[in-house]
């Protein structure tokens, strides 16, 4: 008693209050950038979708109740007190009846457990107890094993601000609804690249229309193969915007510009043939298993500046577009500023409808709004006719306005009358596909990129759904998968080859709605109305000014999405800063120099000013005696994603930094994950398929 009496020898009080560190502790202090930031360490994506749809970093963070020297353990999330103050004798025994209650109460507890931290007593230090295996328990009543403690193996617990996740199935008329929300807010992306390439490609309005149909029927299809044999996770197949600059550059390839007449189909074939040879090089990519070793590549850092300059890469075509019709561009812009950002806590029967149908909201006021002006006859021209080719009008008076009246006016398509009531698409409607070795060779380059594009988006969406991230196998599986899916696109003739959208992660946070049979289920609708013929149509008859509006949305989120990424990491890093930003620079510079190249300014070109970026195979700067290398080196060089992969892909390798500072992607131990019922009830494959692939262990959990 009189050695605790002694002042120079009582035990140092704890930090208060519970929880915090302590200045001076031995372990591993966080650095003085952490500490301004809040950055909790040694964790790549922990994320939570917020009240506002916003993807923040997770509460539960398993860092908050790591081991401290100078606290006692954490139970069920909670710390316990700080080590008690010096007391007097006759409160030794309460504090160690407390202390004998808190150690019962930690052997019944099933979940995530740490080592209890030694307590001093009477001014000694208590002996540190053996380290037990980590448990955690996971959502629907599955309890995780014990697994070995290890910094890699450490992700977060249950996602609290989702509706309803992976497996969850509340009801058929539930499930109808949100799949029919999350695919009507994902309208965009999936209607827009045959709104571009087909009349690119010399397409009238009733080629649009099939090409529409097409497109909404091969994305549901992939769609239902994604979810029950591929990654398994709610993530809509479609024609992504990566594919959308090859698709051009193919499209304006010099042998296809002095064709005559309609070239839609011949250069459709093309196309075809290009897609299924690209899809079958990612195929054979995702199911050798070649996928895992590209995968020790692939980081944040590298996800973040290529998705980036696919939405950048655009500039000249968005704006340019819309100018011609600038009164009603900028009111569609504006109104899905208004309804994404200032009214986007506004909610209506408990959804924010403002948030998640923005896209379509705008779309429809400006629209009705078109069709009101056109009625009032503010488009329309004494003597002028927009179905007349402008070669064919005489008057100066017309040719000056059939640009603006094309633009504006909503009564100039046609294809909702010319449209029938039912159409089915089927596999080569177009023709047999034409297989040409250069722009095989270009879009198999591509489909690395898509690659990389679904990679970020299986890792973001697994920690918004899933109980953990995919194993590398079940990566590796929906890669080739989605390899499977572009060979279907590339047999039914959308253009474009299938893979995840990226903008699906924002549709997911947004919407809260992370349940596979409500993606299935709108997928099963989805080709329903593919089969309406009308439907097509409606979406064919566009204005191409709202086109290029939406456009000019979609691309900037898909660069926002992009960067976003880079919450995995220390985007504060110098390493990092450099990286992306060289990364960005010469994604937008190399290619504006290889477009550039050997054009003279006053050169009268036959593709307007928006697609001359894609005929940069006529006039490269390479030019050996080899035209098909020349064709595919000047190609692939001006492609901004290209750039951005490599020089991202090669400093992210072979600069020196920590995995915190990569952000390395953590992805699910292979032998762990057998072993958790949760993650095999995630992504195990249904109907006993599982046990085929046993033998792969690369392709499965």
């Amino acid at each position: 008693m009189a050695q605790n009496s002694d002042p120079t020898k009582r035990p140092t009080p704890g930090p208060w209050p519970p929880g915090q560190n302590s200045t001076d502790s031995p372990a591993m202090p966080p650095s003085s950038w952490a500490k301004r930031t809040g950055f909790r360490p040694r964790f790549s994506g922990e994320t939570n979708a917020s009240d506002s749809g916003q993807i923040t970093r997770s509460p539960g963070d398993l860092e908050a109740s790591r081991v401290r020297p100078t606290t006692t353990a954490a139970v069920n999330g909670t710390a316990t007190p700080p080590p008690p103050q010096p007391q007097p004798a006759n409160a030794q025994v309460q504090v160690q009846s407390d202390k004998d209650q808190s150690a019962k109460k930690e052997t019944e507890v099933a979940s995530a457990r740490l080592p209890p931290k030694p307590v001093a007593t009477n001014g000694a230090a208590a002996a540190p107890a053996a380290p037990r295996p980590t448990q955690r328990v996971v959502r629907n009543g599955d309890v995780e094993n014990a697994l070995p403690q290890m910094v890699d193996d450490e992700f977060p617990s249950r996602n609290l601000h989702m509706k309803y996740e992976l497996r969850d199935t509340p009801g058929l008329v539930p499930i109808g609804f949100y799949g029919l929300q999350h695919y009507i807010s994902m309208l965009g992306s999936l209607v827009l690249i045959p709104l571009v390439i087909v009349p690119a490609m010399g397409g009238d309005h009733e080629d649009t229309s099939m090409v529409v149909s097409t497109v909404l029927f091969v994305s549901g299809m992939t769609t239902l193969l994604q979810a029950n044999f591929g990654s398994r996770l709610p993530l809509i197949q479609g024609p992504s915007f990566v594919f959308l600059a090859p698709a051009l550059a193919i499209i304006k390839s010099p042998e296809f510009i002095g064709l005559n007449g309609n070239n839609f189909k011949h250069i459709m074939k093309e196309l075809q043939g290009a897609i299924i040879i690209a899809s079958a090089f990612q195929a054979f990519l995702g199911y050798s298993g070649l996928m895992t070793l590209l995968l020790r590549l692939i980081n944040p850092v590298v996800v973040s500046p290529t998705i980036a300059a696919v939405g950048l890469s655009f500039y000249s075509y968005g704006f340019p577009q819309m100018g011609a019709c600038l009164e009603i561009g900028m009111v569609q812009i504006l109104l899905v500023i208004m309804f994404s950002l200032y009214l986007r806590k506004i909610s209506v029967l408990g959804h924010r409808i403002f948030l998640i149908y923005a896209v379509p909201l705008g779309l429809a006021i400006t629209w009705a709004m078109s069709f009101l002006l056109t009625e009032a006859g503010a488009y329309k021209y004494d003597g002028c006719d927009v179905n007349i080719p402008t070669s064919n009008m005489l008057s100066d008076h017309c040719r000056r306005h059939v640009a603006r009246m094309k633009s504006c006016r909503a009564d100039t398509s046609h294809a909702l009358n010319s449209s029938p009531w039912f159409r089915f698409p089927y596999p080569l409607q177009w023709g047999t596909p034409v297989f040409n070795w250069k722009m095989a060779l270009v879009m198999c380059m591509v489909s690395v990129i898509s690659s990389v594009d679904s990679v970020g988006s299986y890792h973001a969406s697994s920690l918004l759904v899933a109980s953990r991230p995919p194993t590398p196998g079940v990566v590796s599986r929906g890669i080739g998968l989605e390899g499977l899916c572009s060979i279907l696109a590339g047999l039914w003739g959308t253009g474009t080859g299938s893979t995840t959208l990226t903008e699906n992660v924002h549709t997911i946070a947004v919407t809260k709605m992370g349940s596979r049979k409500a993606v299935e289920l709108g997928a099963c609708v989805l080709i329903i109305l593919s089969l309406i013929g009308k439907v097509g149509g409606f979406i064919a008859s566009i204005p191409q000014v709202m086109v290029a509006g939406l456009l000019c949305i979609m691309w900037a989120m898909l660069a926002a999405l992009g960067l976003s990424n880079l919450r995995y990491s220390e985007a504060g890093s110098s390493r990092n800063i450099i990286i992306i930003g060289l990364s960005l620079f010469f994604s937008l510079s190399v290619p504006s120099y290889f477009q550039q190249y050997g054009l003279s300014p006053n050169s009268n070109s036959p593709v307007p000013i928006y697609f001359q970026p894609y005929i940069v195979a006529s006039h490269g700067p390479f030019r050996s005696q080899y035209g098909g290398l020349n064709y595919v080196m000047n190609t692939l060089m001006s492609f901004h994603m290209v750039i951005a992969f490599l020089v991202a892909v090669v400093l992210d390798n072979t600069v020196p930094g920590s995995k915190q500072e990569r952000g390395v992607y953590v992805w699910s131990e292979p032998d762990a994950a057998r072993r958790e019922p949760a993650v095999v009830k995630d992504y195990g494959l249904p109907f006993r398929v599982g046990k085929m692939f046993r033998w792969v262990r690369w392709v499965g959990l």
